[in-house]
């Protein structure tokens, strides 16, 4: 297994996401706060990798059968190719424009790319490309900046919790940030809500939807009025399964419900109290 390198960018600065009580949801709202240090970073991004990837180097650069993008690092963050206007929230080049703020050097070939849009046109391609140099760099590349990719989908968490909020319904706003304030309050529920949001995303998109119900985390926070879990994890893993169920029962693609939404299911249980 593959471990993450120090962020030495990072080294000694508390990673804290924090979510203000918002306008339309009362003043005087508790701020909601999740923290996490270096070694706790590191952790989450380890269980990422684990659960996208098994761990294995080579998954850094993959494409998925059914899909019409590749899916590259530890969060398998989705890349366009050109001319291609996917359903599913890019997200690769938001994480290069967080490595050059980093100052991290790039391959001279992803650095040169303009616009930024993934090279292979389909999967076929990408495979027959597998042992080029380009290819090699690129999983190169992604495998020493992990803890940098775990920075970034940290980073992202933040940004997604506040517009979670606004985009609640007034009237579910204070039980939304009820939930959210148990869940960051544990290690389990941190890592729940940072793993989930780059698992299935926020649920914002009018795209993100089959048959008008999405699939990202508004949707199950919204869910988990109606689950019947001992404790607050429990009924967010409980509602992630119904709303990661509906999605597949909703997909035109019969892929989703014969081997995605097994997968899907079993990542839910990694979303437990250490030990």
């Amino acid at each position: 297994m593959s471990h993450l390198h120090p962020l030495a960018r990072l080294s000694g600065f508390l990673l804290l996401l924090l979510l203000a009580g918002c306008s339309r949801s009362g003043h005087g709202a508790e701020p909601l706060e999740l923290t996490l240090n270096k070694a706790q970073l590191e952790q989450v991004g380890q269980k990422i990798y684990q659960n996208e990837c098994a761990a294995n180097s080579a998954c850094l650069v993959h494409w998925n059968k059914g899909e019409a993008f590749p899916s590259l690092g530890i969060g398998h963050f989705i890349w366009y190719p050109r001319g291609v206007a996917g359903r599913f929230t890019e997200s690769f080049p938001a994480l290069i424009e967080f490595m050059k703020e980093q100052r991290v050097e790039l391959p001279p070939w992803l650095a040169a790319l303009d616009p930024l849009d993934a090279p292979w046109p389909d999967r076929d391609a990408l495979h027959a490309a597998r042992g080029s140099p380009q290819v090699k760099s690129l999983r190169q590349f992604l495998e020493r900046t992990q803890g940098l990719q775990a920075a970034f989908i940290f980073r992202r968490a933040k940004a997604s919790l506040s517009r979670v909020m606004e985009a609640a319904p007034a009237h579910e706003r204070p039980g939304i940030r009820h939930r959210l304030t148990a869940l960051s309050k544990t290690p389990g529920g941190v890592y729940a809500l940072i793993d989930y949001v780059n698992f299935k995303g926020e649920g914002l998109s009018p795209t993100e939807t089959y048959e008008g119900e999405g699939w990202g985390l508004l949707q199950v926070l919204q869910q988990m009025s109606d689950s019947s879990a001992s404790s607050e994890l429990g009924r967010f893993r409980e509602a992630a399964a119904h709303v990661l169920t509906r999605r597949a029962h909703n997909a035109r693609a019969d892929i989703e419900r014969q081997q995605w939404l097994a997968g899907w299911l079993k990542r839910l249980e990694t979303y437990r109290e250490p030990g």
